[in-house]
């Protein structure tokens, strides 16, 4: 039995002697990387974290101590010691498998859920200014990357971290990464801290350098300020310490002992403590730290060369290639046109912009809310930009849009990657919201393509628009469409009829236009005739054609790949009533819920009733029903 294969509980960890971590650290390695590779998932930052959780396990004690993980997509360590080292593992990210983050209910070990970047922090001190007033003893932990530091939520976390507490131990796993390579002067700061020893060695040293000086005991005497400002003297004091927070560092991340060391004493410090630890992402696995973007959250891949399994001939392009494609084309013919992304350029596609024009593409790190703020900037100054944030990421900007953009009208145009599911991330990913959540700013235009040509066209139409504009679209490839050579703008608000309408009309939005043709054909299969209706606008909506279809026909069938609550089939159904026009509707969309992770999209749709078989029954049955009741009328 391996190593690994005894520890179940973080008590296992503290009983095994020195010697045997550095086995125990090489088999985590191989079982995280046996199992994404299979699986997909975080492979880089897993890697680099495997000494520094154990360190963390061997001197802190989980679940009565607590550990807040900053995106917790670094977590698999932690779950492999606090025994979810079994088939669930075996399953990660997939059905009936643990999360790919942290969560709440998987676990009394898991103190937060987290799942986007810059929480840890904040929450920590939390949980410690709870702890203060409760009286209660545990220790708490925030664990922080140090592209965590480029959120503006954790630097107001760190505002408030002295006045607030006087016990924290914060972490900052410093690996020069986020997604991409981390962006900013932050980075470049961590990076003088890193190279400038005497710093290090004054923070060490420095009690034992004033024993030295005539009266020197009875400065030491006189307390650590005095021993803070003879440290000035020599070299400027870490920006923590001015926020009165006790900075130690660089400490080696991959060495055991000195990790439990310096951990042991900002255990037992009294006062607020950040160790700057130095890790290697992906570490371990050298395809991995060859290709840290990659390897960040990679699909399955082969061990032995790191590849993925090459795409089928013929395999449609993905939208965000598309959307970056379609950005050089657009960018090409004006060079007021300017790209905008939060630490995702290859996740986005806007690395094809920054290969093409990089003085026309900006990474602003992981700051959504900045991003849209600085887009809003250069769009008074003459500018179109185009932002493109993954839909469950620019939840964190809506301030912005409303307050910043929205208000004064601004042209700026946002591209939301990732819109519907992202099954192996789970709920901290999906992007089920921003109909509902975008839907009620005024001025906004909302646009869903059916396919890779549409997505094209409605960027030019964004551009175009001379205020705030919104396309989202799925994760993964497109349909296959042909893309024209320059794309079309398209009228706003105006919907495309795909099928007349007939005993009822299906109006369908984005990737559910082609779920609605196969309806359609199924439904005729049994004497049905359905129109279909591509929406393309979730607003304005084609209010006319929608009236229009209400008088032809007895039963109107929204679908949409949304959360149902006041999404796209909640705006027909207001649009009705506000024309008069009593028709019934039928709405096809997410429920009311979080929707966990799953192994595939069609795994999760088949869950909720979302599955080709289960909407052709929920239309028929209400088909049915309209029937019924109206034979009874007669």
């Amino acid at each position: 039995m391996s190593l690994l294969e005894k520890i179940q509980s973080p008590a296992d960890v503290k009983a095994l002697p020195e010697d045997a971590l550095p086995q125990l650290a090489e088999e985590i390695r191989q079982r995280i990387i046996s199992v994404t590779s299979q699986n997909g998932g975080h492979v880089g930052p897993n890697l680099g974290v495997v000494e520094l959780t154990i360190a963390l396990h061997r001197v802190f004690d989980t679940p009565k101590d607590r550990f807040c993980f900053d995106v917790a997509h670094q977590g698999y360590v932690h779950k492999l010691l606090t025994g979810r080292n079994d088939e669930r593992f075996d399953k990660l990210r997939l059905d009936e498998g643990l999360s790919g983050f942290l969560n709440r209910s998987e676990s009394q070990h898991d103190a937060f859920g987290a799942g986007h970047a810059g929480t840890a922090l904040s929450a920590a001190l939390g949980m410690a200014a709870a702890r203060d007033q409760r009286g209660s003893d545990e220790n708490v932990v925030a664990l922080c990357g140090d592209a965590a530091f480029t959120c503006g939520i954790t630097m107001e976390a760190l505002n408030n971290v002295a006045t607030s507490t006087k016990k924290l131990v914060i972490i900052l796993n410093d690996n020069k990464w986020s997604i991409a390579k981390n962006v900013g002067a932050l980075p470049r700061y961590f990076n003088e801290l890193i190279t400038n020893p005497v710093y290090n060695q004054l923070n060490d040293d420095i009690e034992a350098l004033l024993q030295k000086v005539p009266g020197g005991e009875s400065l030491i005497n006189f307390g650590s300020k005095w021993k803070k400002e003879t440290k000035d003297f020599f070299v400027p004091s870490s920006l923590f310490e001015k926020f009165n927070v006790r900075y130690i560092g660089p400490i080696d991340g991959h060495d055991p002992k000195q990790l439990e060391r310096y951990l042991e004493f900002a255990k037992n410090a009294e006062q607020p403590v950040l160790l700057h630890i130095l890790t290697t992402k992906g570490k371990g696995y050298d395809v991995a730290i060859q290709n840290p973007e990659r390897f960040h959250g990679a699909s399955p891949f082969d061990v032995t060369t790191g590849k993925g399994a090459p795409s089928p001939e013929g395999t449609p392009p993905k939208y965000q290639d598309v959307m970056g494609e379609t950005m050089v084309k657009l960018a090409s013919k004006d060079k007021n046109i300017v790209g905008i992304t939060a630490a995702m350029p290859a996740g986005t596609g806007m690395n094809i912009l920054e290969n093409a024009f990089p003085k026309q593409f900006f990474d602003v790190g992981i700051a959504e809310e900045h991003a849209a703020l600085f887009a809003a900037g250069m769009a008074t100054s003459g500018f179109h930009p185009v932002c493109a944030i993954y839909s469950t990421f620019l939840q964190r900007a809506y301030d912005q849009i409303i307050h910043d953009i929205a208000l004064q009208n601004l042209p700026v145009l946002f591209c939301m990657d990732r819109s519907g599911l992202s099954p192996n991330d789970g709920a901290t990913h999906h992007g089920l919201f921003d109909i509902s959540y975008l839907r009620c700013v005024p001025t906004a235009v909302i646009m869903a393509p059916a396919n890779e040509d549409e997505l094209a066209d409605m960027m030019a139409t964004g551009i175009q628009y001379q205020g705030p504009a919104f396309i989202r679209y799925p994760r993964g490839n497109g349909m296959g469409t042909p893309i024209k050579d320059t794309p079309k703008a398209i009228e706003i608000g105006k919907s495309k009829r795909l099928e007349d309408a007939g005993e009822i009309d299906i109006w369908a939005i984005g990737s559910m236009v082609d779920d609605a043709k196969k309806l359609t054909a199924r439904l005729s299969e049994h004497g049905i005739k359905a129109g279909v209706v591509n929406a393309r606008f979730a607003k304005p909506l084609d209010t006319q054609a929608l009236l229009e279809s209400a008088k032809e026909t007895s039963l109107i069938v929204t679908m949409e790949d949304h959360v149902i609550t006041g999404g796209f089939g909640t705006a027909v159904m207001e649009a009705l009533q506000e024309g008069n026009t009593l028709r019934p509707v039928e709405r096809i969309g997410w429920p009311d819920t979080f929707i966990e992770h799953g192994s595939s999209v069609k795994q999760l749709r088949s869950s909720v009733g979302l599955d080709a078989d289960s909407i052709f029954k929920q239309v028929l049955s209400r088909i049915e029903t309209l029937k019924e009741n109206s034979e009874q009328h007669v």
